[in-house]
């Protein structure tokens, strides 16, 4: 295992873990999560390092990496190339992504980053009526919290409008000891909104938005997860020419080292 840092084409520096040798996969987290917060990344990465080289990285401005103004989709995708190029030894890599993560990563493949092979775990489209969508003004507002100094009400904001979680159950958060660091990881929360875009719009995805993604895309979900989350995967899956979908075992919006890893390996191996 070896801890480093890469610097991105506009001068921020990305932290990263990596473990092992050979093909590279790269761990692209979700919203609000990083190293130190998803101890599942770690251990995915130490089953599968006697046959890859496996990376892990805390997107910009979460953990150790830095952050640099003004935000765009685009400084993050150059966040993951250089990872790629870096740690990942420059050829293309398989990138697996959790959540919302996914996002980043299909629109890092629109690009055209050297990614050859990508794996998600739910990507959160909301395709329909199983769920409230996303507020249209869902960025605004996060970028307004932020811009006024309520790190709290952007945080808020996501836990009730994306999570869907109960306003009691967030008043019991913010009463509790997790709560500064939620507030600490709050300015990158419009930038998941960002990839999203309007994939959470209750709508149908465009046929036009990843349009130029070629490689091979394996959805995953959960066997036990929430319904419009199962029907979020299936469209993204559905929408791209080499999308195949894939039931796993796991509850809800998670599933556990031991399983994703021989998914991810055979995926890999099998091309």
């Amino acid at each position: 295992m070896f801890h480093g840092t890469v610097t991105s084409a506009d001068g921020t520096p990305i932290a990263y873990t990596a473990w092992g040798e050979g093909d590279p996969i790269v761990i692209v987290d979700g919203a609000t999560a990083y190293r130190a917060t998803t101890p599942e990344d770690a251990a995915t990465a130490e089953l599968l390092a006697g046959r890859f080289r496996v990376i892990s990285y805390d997107r910009r401005g979460r953990g150790e990496s830095g952050d640099t103004a003004p935000y765009a989709v685009a400084r993050e995708i150059e966040d993951l190339e250089a990872i790629i190029a870096g740690p990942g030894g420059g050829a293309p890599a398989t990138v697996f992504a959790w959540s919302s993560g996914g996002f980043l990563a299909l629109n890092a493949v629109q690009s055209g980053a050297p990614i050859g092979r990508l794996a998600l775990f739910e990507p959160p489209a909301v395709v329909d009526d199983s769920r409230p969508p996303l507020p249209p003004d869902y960025v605004e507002r996060l970028d307004a919290a932020i811009a006024a100094g309520r790190p709290g009400d952007a945080a808020e904001l996501f836990l009730t409008a994306a999570v869907l979680m109960p306003e009691e159950f967030v008043a019991g958060i913010r009463a509790s000891d997790m709560w500064p660091g939620m507030e600490a990881i709050a300015p990158t929360i419009s930038y998941d909104g960002r990839n999203v875009g309007e994939a959470m719009s209750g709508r149908p995805l465009s046929t036009q938005r990843w349009n130029r993604v070629r490689i091979p895309v394996l959805v995953l979900y959960g066997e036990h997860t929430w319904p419009y989350l199962a029907a979020g995967a299936r469209a993204v899956a559905d929408l791209l020419p080499t999308g195949a979908l894939r039931a796993v075992p796991g509850e809800s919006h998670s599933t556990t080292a031991d399983v994703l890893a021989p998914v991810l390996r055979a995926f890999v191996e099998e091309g």
